[in-house]
């Protein structure tokens, strides 16, 4: 994992780009403090920065830009190539060379031997600038799920791309506006895939590769998926009974070998353990991989309903490990890291638990560790966030599950609600969209008079819908349809941005999520919809799989899911949150910022910390007081 930075331009760069390059890499810091490194072609027009966190290949070799053997490629890659070693070794026996030890470089030989094609060669989450020196043609390229970011910006004949945005705007031809439009998506929580809070940056979607050719004419730019997550058709599924064990033993197999390429590194790799059954299969499964103890670490919340610590310690009893619990009270929940957090995830949140989780990665680098294996991606593949029981088959007999009242105006619907566009892409509103509508049928009544004009030309969710493939969702079960969507949405938006890589690499620690091994999600989607959620059980087939490594208590389990506690529920939090509003949503700034009427958010102020309403009302009000903060500090950290 590492930070990467870079330029690409239709005529010859000057002398000022090392100092652009060197700004620019100076803001990625924070993902590579173990070097920062640029090598500038200026007749090429090319600039190659890299900031390095150093997992694999220690040494001075594994220095990054990586030039091939050729003398004729070269590349940058933020994040890891797994099975790197197999593949070096096959490779070499084919009569390539090789010049570092580095997994980096198994992805430029093999785009050496594949051309384009060798994306689909490479195994892990990454974001990589390549350099075809011959060709004149620069490749960005992101992995398949989006686990790793990669953000760029075009003005005429130069492209600037970086891992983050704060690292684009250090260069002179990137400028700094927060996007009105995805302003209003964020205070619904759903992004449109492919943009950013600014209006000048993009992000490269997951599972995408851009190639930019130096033409006598210009840039010459292309952009194209390479992959993309295929469910199959109702009848396409093998739905016979003695079926079963094999999805459980397939699902068992790729889990198993996911931990073990993931636990690859010339440096320990810790694990982040919940109270839930997925982090604490992956730690069995960690134990009885490593030759060593693994560290384990997990978030111990105040708020009892809310903190999983204590199961968590009860699974790391179990495999006879001990755990290091991390407090994170109303202070560091509303304090300074919570403006840190916004700054490193370049977006608002409507939760924070991306705080929490950037207290536990400052825990876990001060421990010494610089990998972890995460959970993420199980409850996409294997359906188990509540709101995916609203679209689970009949036959499944859904049911809620007991702390399902914890979440209802939160991340579960009150009341029904229906989208229009949505009900004419998939045939219904998946059921993990209906709280966001609400939500944003109450956020409307916050804007500025210019951004309720913009309503009348600009509806954020149908956007959303718009940017959807229609050929990825028609025909499927529900269930898929609503998999399918979240996945293209939240996960990138959401799970692997503020609540993932960005307060992860805050701290330079590398996460690796295990479920996102496209290996693994192949056997996912292989299985049919009722066994994903049966008889009431989310994720059943994969509990089946890792029933042999789980206790009774964590195999017995209902999905909790893990979220920091909202501000209202003690009185400690709500004052620290007040704080933070006094500070940054005073009368100029919401005047300066313009999203908000300053009379409306004066009257919703007084709502959020007056009002004895219900505690579904009070978890809406949580999410919008969190976005409608969050884009107020975003302005004064980037704008301002």
């Amino acid at each position: 994992m590492c930070g990467i930075a870079g330029v690409v331009s239709a005529i010859s760069l000057g002398p000022e780009a090392d100092r652009y390059a060197q700004a620019m890499l100076a803001k990625l810091s924070h993902r590579g403090p173990d070097g920062a490194h640029a090598k500038i072609y200026p007749s090429h027009g090319v600039v190659l920065g890299h900031t390095r966190l150093a997992l694999n290949d220690l040494s001075e070799s594994g220095r990054q830009p990586i030039w091939g053997v050729d003398g004729d490629h070269a590349i940058t890659v933020s994040g890891e190539v797994y099975g790197f070693k197999q593949r070096r070794a096959e490779l070499i026996a084919e009569g390539y060379r090789f010049r570092t030890k580095s997994d980096s470089e198994v992805a430029l030989v093999l785009y050496q031997k594949h051309g384009l094609e060798f994306l689909e060669q490479l195994r892990g989450e990454f974001a990589l600038a390549l350099w075809d020196r011959a060709r004149g043609r620069l490749i960005l390229a992101r992995d398949r799920f989006g686990v790793r970011p990669l953000v760029f910006c075009r003005s005429g004949d130069l492209l600037v791309w970086a891992s983050e945005a704060k690292a684009l705007f250090a260069h002179p031809a990137v400028p700094r506006r927060l996007d009105v439009r995805t302003a209003l998506n964020q205070l619904c929580q759903v992004m449109v895939p492919g943009t950013t809070a600014f209006e000048s940056v993009r992000s490269l979607m997951p599972g995408h590769v851009m190639i930019i050719d130096r033409t006598a004419t210009g840039l010459v730019v292309t952009d194209r998926p390479y992959w993309d997550l295929s469910f199959r058709l109702p009848n396409e599924y093998d739905r016979a009974a003695a079926v079963i064990p094999t999805h459980i033993e397939n699902i068992r197999k790729a889990v198993v070998e996911s931990v073990s390429l993931r636990l690859d590194a010339d440096v320990p790799v810790g694990v982040y353990l919940s109270g839930g059954l997925d982090s604490s299969s992956l730690l069995a499964l960690v134990c009885g991989t490593m030759q060593c103890v693994p560290r384990a670490l997990t978030i111990a919340f105040d708020d009892k309903q809310y903190d999983e610590s204590a199961l968590a310690r009860r699974m790391a009893d179990h495999v006879g490990i001990p755990l290091d619990a991390v407090r994170v009270g109303a202070a560091d929940m509303y304090g300074a890291q919570y403006e840190s957090a916004v700054w490193h995830s370049e977006r608002s949140f409507y939760n924070t638990l991306g705080v929490a989780k950037m207290a536990l990665s400052k825990h876990a680098r001060a421990s010494g560790l610089r990998a972890v294996i995460t959970g993420e991606g199980a409850d996409e593949l294997f359906a188990g966030y509540p709101a995916f029981r609203i679209d689970a088959p009949a036959e499944s007999m859904a049911r809620g599950a007991d702390s399902d009242s914890l979440f209802r105006g939160a991340i579960l619907p009150v009341d029904p609600e229906r989208h229009c566009k949505f009900d004419e892409l998939c045939g219904f509103t998946p059921g993990w969209l209906q709280p966001w509508i609400s939500t944003w049928r109450s956020a409307q009544l916050l804007l500025s008079a210019d951004l309720r004009g913009l309503l009348a030309e600009y509806d954020p969710l149908e956007a959303v819908a718009s940017s959807l493939a229609p050929e990825m969702i028609r025909g499927r079960s529900r269930l898929d349809i609503a998999q399918y969507t979240w996945i293209k949405t939240m996960l990138d938006g959401q799970i692997l941005n503020w609540g993932g890589d960005k307060v992860d690499m805050a701290n330079a620690i590398e996460s690796r999520p295990v479920f996102l091994d496209h290996h693994l999600a192949q056997a996912a989607i292989a299985v049919p919809p009722e066994l994903r959620i049966r008889d009431g059980v989310e994720k059943w087939i994969l509990r089946q799989a890792m029933k042999g490594a789980l206790p009774a208590f964590m195999f017995e389990r209902s999905k909790f899911a893990f979220m920091g506690p909202p501000a209202f529920r003690c009185a400690q939090s709500t004052a620290a949150l007040k704080r933070l509003t006094d500070k940054h949503l005073t009368s100029e700034r919401v005047e300066a910022v313009g999203i908000c009427d300053i009379a409306r958010m004066r009257k919703f102020l007084d709502t959020v910390f007056t009002t004895d309403s219900s505690h579904e009302l009070r978890n809406e009000l949580d999410k919008i007081i969190n976005h409608v903060l969050g884009l107020h500090i975003l302005h004064e950290q980037y704008l301002s």
